[in-house]
């Protein structure tokens, strides 16, 4: 296993960069901290590293200062913590020169299948001029195991599937200058790649695939997260009420969803679960960033625990997958795009139910940056949808005086008739890209 190790090392030492479309994802600056790279599997999070890795490269750090190490591999079955600490060695001994005199940047791909690898992390970044970068495929390599091993010494750099300009920027389609200023057919061009992206999703392995291979490709991505990140690492006892649980979730994009109505319908099919047992299903599917939930926005914890949550899946591309019905669901599509997006820009989001029973989508909110009031709706421009949206969004603007309220609509053609004061509204797609309502 260490010649293995060995040889590992020296490719990770000396391989290019590979070409790659670059990501949008902020590095927090925040010296002596380990970074933890994590999201759903095949978002993409090995190519940031080699970006990450690119980007340092350029800045002018010599090539053996920079290992990158896939630790995601058969013949490293059993791999443990001594293993990587006599890898450190060996890397030292091979660079004698940057001990101590430089630092040097490990990027250590999928960590979480070595055995105590946190306390591992904690030593090295405790005592080595090391720069870590750490990479896995659930959440609890930060939220559970790096809180308690590492104690405040790493942190998350979340990273989703493609967001819409970054799937136009692997298509060689981004557009160079503001939405405002593209001429009409380009406007349209993008509109349409829009809707395209809604139905397709932002997985980068799965963009330009034709339809069927593309719906293999992520059927397999959901059946490999629920069995090697849910059923396999949490011992899961009843896989038959979790596929459910999941299939409904990810089939109900944008709905409401509470564990007790979960347990009533498996109870009417006859299928056994505990309350208990289907609240912690729910915490495995958010752990492997398969799932997103957000809660209503309270001062109360209680009643932010008795209120139903919003589900939402982690790539609009997922939901034709479980779709029974035969509707386009793109307006649910987009308020699950939508939603991601906030989560890239971080923010943090909660949908608002004001005093009089209406709705708006999202209050999000983010250190440093104003409140915003978000309503996402396919078009406004039949009586009752244009009532519906304006009336929820008003009544929590009302309440929220110091968030901004924003419709956000697929449709690129302006209400009719026009928003009451303060309410604004973009399209969809131009929000997507940038813009910021005038």
């Amino acid at each position: 296993m260490r010649e293995v190790l060995r040889q590992k090392m020296l490719d990770g030492l000396t391989s290019p960069p590979p070409p790659l479309t670059r990501r949008d994802v902020r590095l927090p600056e925040v010296p002596g901290k380990a970074l933890a790279v994590v999201g759903v599997r095949r978002s993409g999070k090995t190519t940031f590293l080699w970006q990450c890795l690119a980007d340092r490269l350029q800045a002018g750090t010599p090539r053996e200062a920079l290992l990158l190490l896939s630790l995601e591999d058969d013949r490293l079955a059993g791999l443990s913590a001594a293993d990587l600490a006599w890898l450190v060695e060996e890397y030292f001994r091979s660079q004698p020169g940057i001990r101590d005199a430089r630092t040097a940047t490990f990027f250590l791909d999928e960590i979480q299948s070595v055995l105590g690898w946190e306390t591992f992390a904690r030593r090295l970044v405790d005592t080595e001029r090391v720069s870590l970068f750490l990479s896995g495929s659930s959440a609890r390599l930060l939220s559970r195991e790096v809180a308690t091993s590492m104690r405040g010494r790493a942190l998350e750099v979340l990273v989703h599937p493609f967001s819409f300009r970054e799937a136009l920027r692997h298509l060689r389609e981004e557009p160079d200058a503001p939405w405002n200023r593209l001429p009409k057919a380009r406007r349209s061009a993008l509109d349409g790649r829009l809707r395209r992206y809604l139905a397709h999703g932002g997985f980068p392995e799965t963009l330009g695939v034709e339809e069927r291979d593309r719906a293999a490709l992520l059927r397999s991505y959901v059946d490999v997260v629920v069995l090697r990140d849910v059923i396999e690492r949490h011992a899961v006892s009843n896989p038959l009420a979790l596929r459910w649980m999941q299939r409904h979730l990810l089939a109900n994009p944008a709905g409401l969803f509470s564990v007790q109505k979960c347990y009533d319908a498996l109870r009417s099919q006859g299928i056994p679960a505990s309350k208990d047992s289907l609240h912690a299903y729910l915490g495995y599917l958010e752990d492997a960033f398969l799932v997103r939930t957000v809660s209503i926005h309270t001062a109360s914890e209680r009643q932010r625990m008795v209120n139903p949550r919003k589900a939402y899946p982690v790539d609009p591309g997922l939901i034709p997958l479980y779709e029974r019905a035969g509707r386009s669901n793109l307006g649910h599509a987009l308020e699950t795009a939508v939603f991601l997006e906030l989560e890239r820009r971080g923010y943090e989001a909660a949908y608002v139910r004001t005093r009089e029973g209406f709705q708006a989508d999202f209050l999000a909110t983010a250190p440093g940056l104003p409140a915003m009031l978000l309503q996402v709706c396919q078009d406004v421009h039949e009586s009752s949808t244009w009532e519906r949206e304006v009336r929820g969004l008003a009544g929590a603007a009302v309440e929220y005086r110091k968030a901004v309220p924003l419709l956000l609509t697929l449709d690129a053609m302006p209400p009719r008739p026009p928003l009451p004061r303060p309410l604004r509204w973009l399209p969809a797609v131009a929000w997507f890209l940038g813009s910021t309502p005038g």
